[in-house]
């Protein structure tokens, strides 16, 4: 795979408003915006959104999860999903980003349609609830069928790198009709292998440090994964 800054896209993980600023003067265009990274994330304040989508001028991806723990919602969790998901197109938001279990670990095809038509004109990822799927094969071919654009995975394990040759299988299998992401793990000494083999164009990293005890978007690590991307373009025209 030839590997270029033009064709392949990077989206950092903001759980603030300040990690996003920081996100964008290390280079970044696109985020995924959430909040409570240490549960997995959740939903982000409108205030959050509007900022990043308008002030910021980024394309902001609004991670639509209630709660943290499973991925199994009552009807009561759908109620509040899809309002988030219509106010975060109000909002200015780019897409958004969801994902729907059966609590026997299927994807739940009814809530993904649902979430899917309320999120119609908007790019929409299905989220890393994919991961604890018990049929990758199966739920790419369900999450298409819904018509999501994007899936987000660490190839059913922990990190990206532990998951990448599952990784690859999914970009062979989907053949462009949804974009994979790679997910989990990635940092800017370990992004360009994970793109080389997983064959994805399309990676997600928080580039994180921690400041005062909390998490938060380091600028100097945004700035040099887009770096080695670009090293990488130099050193293949070479």
């Amino acid at each position: 795979m030839r590997i270029t800054h033009d064709n392949v896209h990077v989206e950092i993980c903001c759980n603030s408003v300040t990690s996003a600023i920081n996100a964008k003067k290390g280079g970044a265009y696109r985020i995924e915006l959430c909040q409570a990274l240490g549960e997995g994330g959740t939903t982000p304040s409108a205030a959050a959104i509007a900022y990043c989508a308008n002030e910021l001028n980024l394309q902001t991806r609004v991670l639509i999860r209630p709660r943290g723990g499973d991925f199994v919602y009552n009807d009561a969790e759908m109620q509040v999903i899809l309002h988030d998901i219509e106010l975060s197109r109000q909002l200015g938001a780019h897409a958004v980003v969801f994902g729907f279990l059966t609590p026997a670990g299927d994807i739940d095809i009814a809530k993904t349609r649902q979430a899917v038509e309320a999120a119609k004109g908007m790019s929409i990822t299905f989220h890393r609830a994919f991961d604890d799927c018990r049929n990758p094969v199966d739920a790419l071919e369900e999450i298409i069928d819904c018509g999501c654009h994007k899936l987000l995975t660490s190839g059913c394990k922990p990190t990206a790198m532990e998951g990448a040759s599952t990784i690859s299988q999914l970009v062979r299998q989907a053949q462009g009709r949804i974009g994979i992401i790679a997910a989990s793990g990635i940092v800017p000494s370990n992004a360009i292998e994970i793109i080389r083999l997983t064959g994805v164009n399309e990676i997600h990293g928080s580039c994180k440090t921690i400041m005062n005890g909390c998490s938060i978007t380091d600028t100097d690590k945004v700035r040099q994964l887009f770096a080695n991307i670009e090293m990488q373009e130099i050193n293949t025209k070479n």
